[in-house]
């Protein structure tokens, strides 16, 4: 896990590497010379219905130009959509430390329990592909993102009530609880991948970068605000003030969700009218057998591994090796997580100030986020044997910034391929990458946690188990740069080329 516009009428920039015609035969480019695109990412040729197209007419997308009203999705719509991953947010932080924390210390059950609660609400991302497959059958995203979020709330409120009974019936308890988590699974996913391919086909390619970090802050916001404020009013602690604070957070979240998500998708052109559907086994094999897409979905998964292994072991390291207390462990993540917010906001500013340069590339910005991130792990291997003199807390904050940089980066770059197919492929495409995301994330912080188990059986200092876990790590990362170089501009059987940007894509 998990983690994300423009000036309402603002203009669109023209398409960078010429117009797409459209006819009985494939999509292809009109070598006709154009004006360079000042986008991040390409325009994708499928994005938008092309009413004014007539008989002996070039296709492509109508001119801001010409009168035509405006179609894209503003700043303030980005921010409302922004608001969905607040609620979302905010429901999901209670699930994986309140609820975590009284099951362990109030009922006193293993840490195993929480932690088999947790993974099935990654087990169940597997599903992101069927649930975007049906968005694209319906056209419509907003039902999914609604129902999505009717879920989330149901399973959080019911993972309460859950852990609450447990107190006096277990096994029921835990029953409530495990049906409630795989709910809070359905519904992130659910509601997580429509609200991107919303966004995907809403916002301008120049402004996705600064898009994806206004949702993926966002979203750290709700759980910034709920903890604190959920941590408050549950004291004095009894299971009836537990149940009441979820419930009000649930209920809060998905009326926010409802309001923030209503009207936006009306301002973007209505679906194409209905046509026959090909089954989902057959788009998800089409979008499988597309090299992009394929190189793309193993990027993520190794991508996302490398960044979520991290988790459960930096603090621990910090503790075992340069001897910091709880307390210190605990604001050295907080300088982690500054690190993090900074490197999205950095590449969101540059991505946007520098638009038609090559640092407004967001394949750019993903291959430097995972490169620094290995530089700052290997550091991490190699620099505690010279003991307190290592600068931890400048290469953890470094870390933070490039882990930041590489996934607001990596968001903006799926968003722009989510389109390569078209708006019938758009939400499962989004839906096979949600689910390596999901997985990746479940994952990972259990096998770093075990990687360090098992280098400790080898090895009698923890200072070498957590070094090899940091370089496998930073190896990870290294690959993930060399397969987000290799997505390459390539033209996929049937469709246009759609590079990801104007200048380092040109062929």
């Amino acid at each position: 896990m998990g983690l994300l516009g423009r000036i309402a009428g603002g203009t669109r920039p023209p398409p960078s590497a010429g117009t797409a015609r459209v006819g009985p035969e494939a999509r292809r480019f009109d070598p006709s010379p154009r004006a360079p695109s000042p986008g991040i990412v390409s325009e994708d040729v499928s994005d938008r219905a092309r009413p004014d197209l007539g008989p002996g007419q070039k296709g492509g997308l109508r001119s801001r130009d010409s009168g035509a009203p405006e179609k894209d999705l503003g700043w303030p719509q980005i921010v409302r959509l922004g608001l969905v991953q607040t609620a979302l947010g905010g429901v999901v932080v209670l699930m994986t430390a309140t609820l975590n924390r009284v099951m362990v210390v109030e009922l006193a059950l293993p840490a195993l329990v929480p932690g088999l609660l947790v993974a099935l609400h990654y087990a169940v991302q597997m599903l992101r592909p069927r649930w975007g497959y049906g968005s694209d059958r319906s056209g419509r995203r907003t039902p999914w993102i609604v129902g999505g979020m009717a879920a989330l709330c149901l399973g959080g409120f019911g993972a309460a009530a859950g852990t609450a009974l447990a107190a006096t019936n277990l096994v029921l308890g835990l029953a409530l609880a495990a049906v409630s988590f795989l709910c809070v699974g359905i519904g992130v996913g659910a509601a997580g991948t429509s609200l991107l391919v919303l966004l995907a086909g809403g916002v301008a390619p120049a402004r996705r970068g600064a898009a994806a970090t206004i949702v993926w802050v966002m979203m750290i916001l709700g759980f910034a605000v709920t903890a604190p404020l959920a941590g408050h009013f549950v004291e004095p602690f009894s299971g009836l003030r537990l149940v009441a604070v979820s419930g009000t957070v649930s209920l809060i979240a998905f009326c926010v969700a409802a309001l923030a998500v209503a009207g936006v998708e009306g301002r973007l052109p209505p679906p194409a009218a209905a046509e026959a559907r090909p089954p989902f086994r057959a788009v998800l094999a089409e979008i499988l057998a597309d090299p992009v897409a394929r190189t793309f979905t193993v990027f993520v998964f190794v991508s996302m591994l490398a960044y979520s292994a991290q988790e459960l072991i930096l603090e621990p390291y910090a503790g075992l090796v340069f001897a910091m207390g709880p307390g210190a462990t605990t604001k050295l993540a907080g300088l982690q997580h500054g690190g993090v917010l900074a490197g999205m906001l950095l590449v969101a500013g540059v991505t946007l100030v520098a638009r038609g340069t090559p640092l407004a590339s967001l394949r750019l910005w993903t291959a430097l986020g995972c490169a620094g991130s290995a530089a700052a792990l290997f550091a991490l291997a190699t620099g505690a044997p010279t003991g307190p003199d290592f600068p931890l807390r400048p290469t953890v904050f470094a870390l933070g910034l490039a882990n930041g940089a590489y996934a607001v980066a990596a968001i903006g770059s799926m968003m722009a391929l989510a389109g390569r197919g078209g708006e019938r492929e758009r939400g499962t495409r989004m839906g096979v990458w949600g689910a390596a995301q999901g997985v990746a994330f479940g994952a990972g912080g259990f096998l770093g946690a075990a990687a360090v188990d098992a280098m400790r059986l080898v090895t009698a200092e923890p200072v070498q188990a957590y070094a090899a876990v940091f370089a496998a790590e930073g190896l990870l990362f290294l690959v993930a740069v060399i397969l987000a170089l290799r997505i390459d501009p390539v033209r996929a059987p049937g469709r246009a080329q759609v590079p990801l940007n104007p200048v380092l894509g040109a062929r």
